[in-house]
């Protein structure tokens, strides 16, 4: 759902430009209460699988595919702050290495496909957590539900956006009907790999997944007949979980990236994703101008002067999750130490009291 320049007009773009840096600036602060050292380096890694899963198109319907758009993964693992900024991360690699969405439309896509989904998503997670059993089992339901709602949310936006600020003149209801319509089927596939993926973290470190955080329910003892909350157990280390190092988890899943966006990202389907193939079946696109980025060395997904497909599109790849690793862990390291240093200021200030 990468909006191309020319779709939205200048002033509708530059104040979705506006409204989508409040909303980073916001994430970064709210991400300091999400992130630490430990963390950090993870959701720098949640940026590079999503970019890689990014890559993998899969066909929806006739002629149309659809790829994941990660902003309910990215704030179920790292949470929504967090989420925000590792969706802005993808979307900037992408637009400035690869000339895959519009420089004079980041800001649509950020608050689109950033803000938009992550706030749905990691929303109406929550709210079915807090009716469902605290299982493992719920976050993954849950986290199902969430992924699917996220992207006709994220098409219902782009519509809106295009209403206000569209370049072309046509009839608002057959956009939103066609966006709709694909996007509920994209969405199926954004919920199975959201879920996979999720279900999978949790299983191994639930530990570490944002909406897995206070999942054991307290323990009910039944006395003359009515339950009653048992008391608290004999203060204790922290269980050996939490402090176990992340290596593992971090090497596995940097691996999964590679080998996806290097070698599976072949065989992703050649159709048009949902809004290209609505783009071009309705006439939105009659104003679509050339990215500014055309001429990039990696422009499109394939490395320039390499005329191996495969290995052109497999380096790419490769490339675009080092790059969104890299520019991830170090803008999310930043963020970590700045609350470390706040919460020394803290303690020094109480230490003086």
């Amino acid at each position: 759902m990468h909006v191309p320049d020319g779709f939205i007009n200048a002033p509708v773009s530059a104040v979705t430009g506006v409204v989508a840096a409040g909303a980073v600036a916001v994430s970064l602060r709210g991400a300091r209460r999400e992130l630490n050292e430990r963390t950090a380096p993870l959701a720098g890694l949640v940026a590079a699988f999503i970019f890689a899963v990014q890559m993998l198109n899969f066909p929806v319907a006739a002629g149309t595919s659809g790829h994941l758009l990660g902003g309910a993964l990215a704030a179920i693992l790292v949470g929504p702050y967090t989420g925000v900024l590792c969706i802005s991360v993808v979307l900037l690699m992408q637009g400035i290495l690869f000339a895959d969405g519009g420089l004079t439309a980041l800001g649509v896509n950020i608050l689109d496909m950033g803000v938009v989904t992550t706030v749905v998503a990691y929303a109406l997670f929550r709210g079915l957590l807090g009716v469902l059993p605290r299982t493992r089992r719920s976050v993954t339901a849950a986290s199902f539900v969430a992924a699917l709602v996220s992207v006709p949310a994220a098409a219902c936006a782009f519509t809106l956006i295009y209403w206000i600020g569209g370049t072309t003149d046509i009839p608002i209801g057959k956009v939103f009907t066609a966006m709709v319509g694909v996007h509920v089927l994209i969405g199926i596939g954004e919920a199975v790999i959201t879920a996979l993926t999720v279900g999978a973290v949790v299983a191994v470190r639930p530990d570490l997944v944002h909406g897995a955080k206070g999942l054991a329910a307290p323990l009910k003892l039944r006395v003359d007949g009515e339950l009653v909350d048992a008391a608290p157990a004999p203060a204790r280390e922290p269980a050996p979980a939490a402090h176990r190092p992340t290596r593992g988890l971090w090497a596995t899943g940097l691996v999964t990236a590679l080998v996806l966006a290097g070698f599976v990202s072949f065989y992703a389907s050649a159709n048009p994703d949902g809004l290209e193939k609505v783009a071009t079946d309705q006439g939105i696109d009659k104003e679509a101008k050339e990215h500014a980025a055309k001429d990039s060395p990696l422009a499109d997904y394939g490395v320039k002067d390499v005329s191996n497909a495969r290995l052109s599109g497999g380096l790419a790849g490769v490339i675009g999750v080092g790059a969104t690793l890299v520019a991830g862990s170090g803008a999310f390291y930043v963020v970590s130490r700045r609350r470390r240093t706040r919460d020394e200021a803290g303690t020094r200030t109480d230490e003086k009291v």
